[in-house]
């Protein structure tokens, strides 16, 4: 089985992305490659994204964000501030992944995320109160995922963390990572999320699955 096949078995889910940035078109890319219908949107107006998408993410779609809300899974890859530009009504039920990340050295410091000690996914959470949030992605480099994107069952595959309060949820998101290149390694509930935020040994580093459990343990520990 590849990963096209693992896609098929999802019943050919759409995935939506909402930003298309460098991260939200590499991961538009893996879910093109996958075999889903990727339907990708900006804050701008489907019609001004038509071209650049076509270019960058052939096969994708350009769509208004209100239908890439309504996607069977959807990405969120818009820079952390505009995080409250998201449509929570729109987005309520959906299986959300929270791909972004709180960058104080380059956004500044932002009260949300610098007065509370929720993750940076919590406070997201918070905000889109009705929907299923799991944190995941964030901790890949855009200009990694579609190199060391590999087959299922691949030695040495790369594993990235999934982050979330609904099991039946994180499975969903666990079977779209394999579909398009990687294992996942439960961490626990969306708090864990903060175990692979920035600045962290897994921000920083590459681990497959065992590496990465091996990482997670240690740094449990360590609080």
């Amino acid at each position: 089985m590849d990963n096209r096949d693992l896609a098929q078995g999802e019943s050919q889910q759409t995935i939506g992305i909402l930003g298309a940035g460098r991260v939200g078109t590499a991961i538009a890319r893996l879910a093109v490659a996958a075999g889903y219908q990727v339907k990708v949107a900006t804050s701008k107006a489907a019609a001004e994204n038509e071209l650049i998408i076509e270019i960058v993410t052939p096969g994708a779609i350009a769509v208004e964000a209100l239908e890439a809300a309504t996607a069977d899974l959807v990405v969120v890859a818009i820079p952390l501030h505009k995080y409250k530009s998201l449509s929570a009504e729109a987005l309520s039920g959906r299986t959300v992944i929270d791909a972004m990340n709180y960058w104080a050295a380059t956004d500044g410091d932002i009260a949300d995320f610098e007065n509370t000690e929720l993750s940076s996914s919590e406070v997201v959470a918070a905000y889109l109160s009705g929907s299923h949030v799991v944190k995941s992605f964030n901790h890949i480099g855009y200009h990694e995922m579609e190199p060391d994107a590999a087959v299922s069952g691949s030695p040495g595959r790369r594993a990235l963390g999934v982050a979330g309060d609904d099991v039946g949820t994180k499975e969903r998101v666990a079977r779209f990572l394999d579909a398009v290149g990687f294992d996942s390694i439960d961490t626990g509930d969306l708090a864990s999320g903060k175990f692979f935020e920035p600045g962290t040994q897994i921000f920083n580093g590459s681990f497959t699955s065992a590496e990465f459990s091996r990482v997670l343990k240690t740094g449990l520990v360590a609080v």
